[in-house]
């Protein structure tokens, strides 16, 4: 059991990256153990302070695929555009750490936001338009609206996602007036980024419901962490949570190669024993896909057989959505 850590320590992770609870979180890691799955994803641990030479800055790749402020333009018919850099909870493992909760382009401003809708105005492939950050759903109910009137004068923008954790980590920002402002967007679909049953509360489960009734539908995506949710009992009760509060679980990320997130990594093998090992347990609703960011900027990509193989020595070879190989290799903590 790894020591506690003091409070210079924390001071320390805090001077290098963002630190943000939210009441309804920290009240869980009040009630729950000090070292348990909420906690160890919120608070601060000085393991983020080590940092190794296979991590990168920006591990999606994030940068090369950037043609103007706040947008990502890496899939032809998809694109990132992320109006805020700040969240209501700053997630240890984040692998846009280094430039969320920065202070610095925290926000779009208004001309760099009317080049990145202009962008997206001038691609007519562009069909789905991704909001993230930072977490979308912490701007003011006033620019979230002006962004999604905006989008949908767009004839060719025919989707919109928002990924958040805002509806379990923040429940008190999710309105009936927000909810309706949401549907008027639609289709419109908002994707819950949730990594264990724990984070549900009382008054969570009831924003999730109060968007879903409103008409807006739910997905979630999930971080495979390890000693948080690297088992498949623990996996099942998210995912039969997830479905039970009517949200379909989506993905469930490999861990990206952000800096100091190298104690939270699982290998590759054992992802892949943790979805076989669901297969036939719980239903295919409950069954997301369990995916890779190859680092570098080249996408995401399924972690079956058909996508990753192991070579002979020991790394993998994954396949892009372009039908292009990449070598990944893996590192353990302890290498």
């Amino acid at each position: 059991m790894p020591r506690k850590t003091t409070q210079r320590e924390v001071r320390d992770v805090a001077e290098r990256y963002a630190v943000a609870i939210t009441p309804v979180m920290r009240e869980l890691i009040d009630a729950g153990a000090a070292r348990g799955p909420i906690a160890k994803q919120f608070l601060p641990d000085t393991r983020e302070l080590i940092h190794r030479p296979d991590e990168l800055s920006d591990p999606t790749g994030d940068d090369r695929h950037s043609p103007v402020e706040g947008i990502v333009h890496r899939y032809p018919d998809r694109v990132l555009l992320m109006p805020v850099k700040v969240c209501p909870v700053y997630c240890r493992y984040c692998f846009r750490r280094e430039t969320v909760g920065t202070g610095e382009h925290a926000l779009l401003g208004e001309a760099e936001l009317t080049a990145a809708l202009d962008y997206i105005r001038a691609e007519p492939g562009i069909w789905e338009v991704i909001l993230s950050g930072g977490d979308p759903l912490i701007l003011s109910q006033r620019r979230l609206s002006s962004i999604l009137r905006r989008l949908r004068e767009i004839p060719h923008v025919r989707i919109v996602r928002i990924h958040s954790r805002v509806p379990l980590v923040a429940p008190d920002r999710i309105s009936r007036s927000l909810c309706r402002e949401l549907r008027a967007a639609a289709p419109l679909f908002v994707v819950l980024h949730c990594n264990h049953r724990d984070e549900f509360t009382e008054a969570g489960e009831r924003a999730c419901a109060m968007l879903i009734d409103a008409g807006v539908p739910m997905l979630s995506q999930s971080v495979l962490l390890r000693g948080i949710n690297d088992d498949a009992a623990t996996l099942e009760r998210l995912f039969r949570r997830l479905v039970e509060n009517r949200i379909k679980p989506y993905y469930l990320h490999h861990m990206d190669r952000a800096p100091g997130t190298s104690h939270f990594r699982t290998d590759i093998a054992k992802g892949r024993a943790l979805t076989e090992a669901l297969r036939g347990r719980v239903s295919g609703l409950c069954q997301p896909t369990y995916v890779l960011d190859i680092p570098g900027g080249y996408g995401k990509t399924p972690l079956s057989p058909e996508y990753a193989q192991r070579g002979d020595d020991g790394c993998w070879q994954v396949r892009d959505y372009l039908d292009s190989r990449h070598r990944y290799e893996e590192r353990h903590e302890d290498d």
